[in-house]
């Protein structure tokens, strides 16, 4: 009988299924007796001993061995094995199905299906599940093992459903449309089938894969819960509220007033580990994490370190789980008119690479809460806290898919992550009134200017001999002689709240607080949690809104926008009433008093100048959305502006658009505090940057208070000082900021149907997203945005007669030619691969065809030379740009071979007699430069080659470039190969000297031009036009450029100097020596 069955990759088949029937037969008639065999799975490799009901088992989750097609070690003897046993792999035909994969979702699901009985340690078997999860496993094991229809071998009735669901999902469908195309599928497959016929049926089918969720009955006024011990109570402890709604007598069910969302976060941390996919990677700030000075991840923080030396116990193993927490309100409807507001709290690991960490597959809804619950959140938190603990003091068994043993998971809550009004919901500190910073508590500096609570002192952060503490009319007209103020330590802050008496929770009861409680509002409830007042940092400020706060004072009072700006009446008055900058008071020379144009503030001409320059600016798509359409030119001022549009105006624009408009004084510290933002939002950071932002910031803002009047510095000015700190403490910002928050509430606003019951809406639609979302990294049809590869690269294999020119090429499609916000931030998708040449030598002509059968290298070797801030294009493009430029180089190679093997061979002495391939390398390296030809009447080659580069840069007509091969007699020229990107600006590139003063070189052209010369197509002697170039860079694009030489093997200062290039002309050296190169 043939085994071609082991090779079949689908083992839902028949022809499987019958094969292993086959095997566990003979097994029986070989080893009579036997209760135990060797397991031939895939997983086992015929090592482990299992019963033979388990060694079928086995077989058709994981697999035959593909290789075991003589069963010696079942009792099969090798002189009588058939010949066509032995079939191997690679003359079976794949079969493509995706059932093997659901059957490793199932698996991954309920890591009980792969329990080894054989193994002797405890901690090594999963613990035992109850009835109700093994009836789960056996109906998705069913469905997994079905035919859609008979006869079907592509698709199972889960594998269908699992497609079908993905679609509904991606594409937004409403139940009914769903459902009016299962009916048609259903209608067209054969009358057998067992598809579902409605999407209710469907959900069923999918339940095993989803984790649920629980209702929990709220009182009405956020009092309390009825949960736990108050779970059977009818009305509210507190306020005596009535649990469910009045209804009619005869009404059976009972219709609670409100309702909270509680996701358990145990079984969502499993799952972590429960997959092959992401159990690695929960290790890697352990494993793969570089301990330097730069931070890249918040395990290089000193808060996760000190947490590190705190709970050593914790720390010991990797595999548990820091998360952070954050939560905001949205309005589902989208209508301002309707003040509805539902609040979720999410919670995301940090143990993951950053690739993949704050990206919306690993973030975890835990409470969907129905309104706005102020400081009631704890209420709602109550549930959440609870488990936490539990995580903490006792873990909860899980099973690690990449080591194969269960192992006590423990979690702990790093920080949280909120904007301003929620930063006081969670820590309990008001962010409102005298004392609103939440860092500096009662030691801060604010006063009442211009008829609000303004914040001042930031020379208490100076130097105690700095000469600015000893001035007063330059600032509120005092000295100043306080130190900075003082840092609390979790443990005081336990000690004050636990002196404080505070009223319960609840809408109606008084909150009036006495002076005693300071801004304290309630004491919050993840003190509960043992760990929580050892955190260096337990509440970060939230940069997004920050900077988007500032960036509104700033723009507002520079453009003296009505509503906006601080520069009022009210505030010159009080500059009056305060005696400092007399030249900023009220002009009282008429009969009424006015305010005049202050000289911090643009003139109504400049205004509409810098308005103008706005308007024009176009970014790329999905940088920033179109800032053009948010200028008014004739009212003067900005509506509608996103948080991401005032952190790209902040950043890029605000710098560019004033610093002709403005005195210096003012113009300098906005540049300044523009770049400060820039280095601090950055993807990586310097522990030295950092502590020299932590100085500048401080004297940004007494400049500010020298500048702008005491009404300018809001809570969100102030609480810029704190920023760097917090950076030291926590790594970049990027996994502390509200952005990913953001874009996850704008989804979840997309997924309401029912207007009626939004929540109901957004949680059925957030479940059934993890478990699509679990499926889709298995299913190789269905990967989330964030976890698919690239588009496929046009095949690497040229065929040099139909390849072409990329000038030549089809226009790429927009969404190859778009430069997306992952291009500007250091989010890159790299793994496709290109060909590069091969070692080249001047007896090896081998070397021509090099490209085409060359080295592969992945493109993580080559973009980050290609990328910097200015070079805005796409992985993409940058493939495509690759990947045809080397066609076109191999056609050029080949061409110049030709020409070489039909001449005889000859010594060469100079530029003149020197081979083809050298011979015109000026010329390429001069296109290279300038861009395409121009028509020039057709010259003798010879003239052209032996043209050095000086004297054609100084006499070109005399002796016009050789014309392209390509181009006909009569026809225009054809554009050459340059690789310069469509989004390259001028203050990226550098002037270049080899040909047209007016064209620039960037760096981008400057590594394909040592790629050339890498492989040969160029020699040696380019280096000395690439040193003139690099004398002209920056100390950031020199870099780039001596990286990528080195990348391909060039030593460049060595080769450049040894070779006195430096020192001598570029026509008077000629040596014509080839580079070698070693690719792996």
């Amino acid at each position: 009988m043939s085994r071609r069955w082991i090779q079949n990759p689908n083992r839902c088949s028949d022809e499987y299924l019958d094969g292993i029937e086959d095997f566990i037969e003979f097994a029986r008639r070989q080893n009579p007796g036997a209760t135990r065999i060797r397991c031939p799975c895939r997983k086992c490799n015929n090592t482990l001993w299992e019963t033979i009901e388990n060694v079928g088992f086995h077989l058709v989750r994981n697999g035959m061995i593909e290789t075991y097609s003589i069963w010696n070690l079942h009792g099969e003897q090798l002189d009588h094995a058939s010949s066509s046993n032995a079939t191997r792999m690679d003359s079976v035909e794949p079969i493509v199905d995706h059932n093997d994969q659901v059957m490793d979702i199932i698996e991954d699901v309920f890591p009980f299906a792969s329990t080894n009985i054989n193994n002797e340690r405890e901690d090594d078997v999963p613990t035992p599940i109850d009835s109700a999860e093994f009836e789960q496993y056996e109906k998705l094991l069913k469905n997994a093992n079905q035919e859609l229809y008979p006869g079907c071998e592509s698709f199972s009735v889960l594998t269908a459903i699992v497609e079908l669901m993905h679609g509904k999902i991606k594409y937004r469908m409403s139940n009914l449309c769903f459902d009016y195309f299962l009916g048609v599928f259903k209608r067209m497959l054969p009358t057998d089938n067992c598809l579902p016929k409605d999407h209710k049926q469907a959900q069923k089918v999918l339940n095993g894969l989803g984790l649920g969720y629980e209702k929990i009955h709220a009182c009405k006024n956020n009092c309390m819960l009825f949960y736990k011990e108050h779970e059977t109570l009818d009305t509210c402890l507190i306020c005596n509220e009535s649990r469910f709604k009045m209804t009619s007598q005869n009404r059976t069910t009972k219709i609670p007033q409100k309702v909270m969302r509680y996701l358990p976060l145990k079984p969502r941390l499993q799952r972590l580990y429960m997959s092959t996919h992401t159990a690695t990677d929960m290790r890697w700030h352990k494993e793969k994490q570089v301990d330097d000075d730069v931070m890249r991840h918040p395990a290089d923080g000193e808060a996760w370190k000190e947490f590190d030396r705190t709970f050593p116990e914790f720390a010991a193993d990797p595999r548990n789980v820091r998360l952070g927490l954050a939560t905001d309100g949205f309005n589902p409807y989208g209508v301002l008119n309707q003040h509805h507001s539902t609040w979720p709290i999410f919670v995301f690991p940090y143990n993951l690479p950053p690739w993949k960490c704050m990206k919306k597959e690993y973030m975890m809804m835990t409470v969907l809460i129905t309104e706005d619950p102020g400081r009631s959140i704890d209420v709602y938190l109550r549930p959440l806290v609870d488990e936490l603990k539990d995580l903490w003091t006792n873990g909860v068994r899980t099973y690690d898919k990449s080591t194969g043993k269960m192992f006590t998971l423990r979690a702990a809550v790093m920080w949280t992550v909120n904007d301003f009004p929620a930063y006081a919901m969670v820590s309990g500190w008001s962010t409102k009134g005298y004392m609103a910073c939440p860092v500096c508590k009662e030691d801060v500096t604010s006063g009442w200017h211009a008829g609000k609570v303004c914040y001042l002192g930031h020379r208490r952060w100076l130097p105690w001999d700095h000469e600015w503490r000893e001035k007063d009319k330059e600032f509120d007209g005092n000295t100043e002689r306080r130190l900075r103020p003082r840092e609390w330590s979790g443990d005081e802050i336990v000690e004050q709240l636990n002196r404080l008496d505070f009223a319960p929770f609840g809408k109606t009861v008084n909150r009036i607080r006495p002076s005693t409680h300071m801004n304290w509002t309630h004491k919050p409830m993840f003190f509960e949690l043992p760990y929580w007042s050892k955190l260096k940092l337990r509440h970060n400020l939230d940069v997004m809104h920050v900077e988007k706060n500032v960036f509104d004072t700033l723009v507002g009072t520079i453009l003296d926008i009505e509503g906006k700006t601080k520069d009022t009446i009210k505030a010159r008055l009080d500059l009056e009433r305060m005696g400092i900058r007399r030249g900023l008071w009220m002009n009282r020379d008429s009969d009424k008093a006015r305010r005049d144009l202050a000289f911090l503030s643009l003139k109504p001409n400049d205004k509409k100048e810098f308005l103008k320059f706005v308007s024009s600016v176009k970014f790329p798509d999905g940088y920033a959305s179109n800032i053009a359409r948010c200028v008014n030119v004739d009212r003067g001022k900005f509506t509608g502006l996103k948080s991401n549009d005032c952190h790209v105006f902040m950043q890029r624009l605000l710098p560019v658009g004033i610093r002709h408009l403005l005195p210096e004084d003012v113009v300098k510290p906005i540049m300044l505090l523009s770049r400060f933002f820039s280095q601090l939002t950055a993807k990586t950071l310097r522990k030295t940057d950092i502590l020299q932002l932590r100085h500048d910031i401080v004297q940004f803002l007494c400049k500010f208070e020298m500048i702008f009047p005491p009404a300018f510095f809001t809570s969100m000015m102030h609480v810029m000082v704190h920023l760097p700190e917090e950076a030291l403490l926590a790594g970049p910002v990027n996994y502390r900021w509200m952005y990913p928050i953001e874009r996850l509430l704008g989804e979840l606003k997309k997924s309401v149907r029912n207007r009626a019951k939004p929540e109901g809406s957004i949680i059925k639609a957030w479940v059934q997203y993890e478990s699509l979302t679990f499926c889709g990294i298995f299913l190789k049809f269905f990967l989330p945005p964030s976890l698919s590869p690239p588009p496929p690269l046009p095949p690497t294999s040229v065929d040099l007669d139909r390849a072409r020119h990329i000038a030549g090429a089809p226009e790429l499609p927009r969404r190859h030619r778009r430069a997306s916000r992952r291009d500007f931030f250091g989010f890159h998708r790299i793994g496709s691969a290109v060909i590069l040449p091969p070692p080249a030598t001047n007896s090896d002509t081998s070397g021509v065809f090099g490209l085409e059968f060359g080295c592969r290298l992945r493109l993580e070797r080559i973009l980050p030379i290609v990328r910097f801030p200015g070079l805005l294009c796409s992985d993409r493009w940058i493939e495509l740009k690759l990947t045809y430029g080397m066609s076109d180089l191999i056609r050029r190679r080949r061409a110049v071979t030709t020409t070489q093997s039909s001449e005889p061979p000859t010594q060469p002495t100079s530029a003149a007699t020197a081979p083809a391939s050298a011979a015109t390398a000026p010329a390429l390296m001069d296109h290279l430069a300038v861009g395409p030809a121009r028509s020039q009447a057709p010259t003798s080659s010879a003239s052209s080659v032996a043209q050095p580069v000086s004297a054609r840069r100084r006499h070109r007509p005399a002796a016009p470039p050789t014309p392209h091969p390509r181009m006909r007699r009569g026809s225009q020229p054809e554009r050459r190969f340059s690789p310069k990107p469509r989004f390259l600006s001028g203050s990226v590139g550098i002037r270049a000297d080899v040909a047209n003063p007016s064209r620039i070189l960037g760096v981008f052209d400057l590594v394909c031009g040592a790629t050339r010369i890498a492989s040969g197509e160029y020699p040696l002697r380019m280096l000395a036009i690439l040193g003139r170039q690099l004398s002209k860079f920056t100390r950031a694009q020199s870099k780039l450029l001596a990286g990528s030489l080195d990348f391909l093997g060039i030593n460049y200062y060595a080769s450049y100097y040894a070779s006195d290039a430096h020192k001598s002309s570029y026509s008077s050296y000629t040596t014509d020596s080839r580079v070698t190169f070693s690719c792996e």
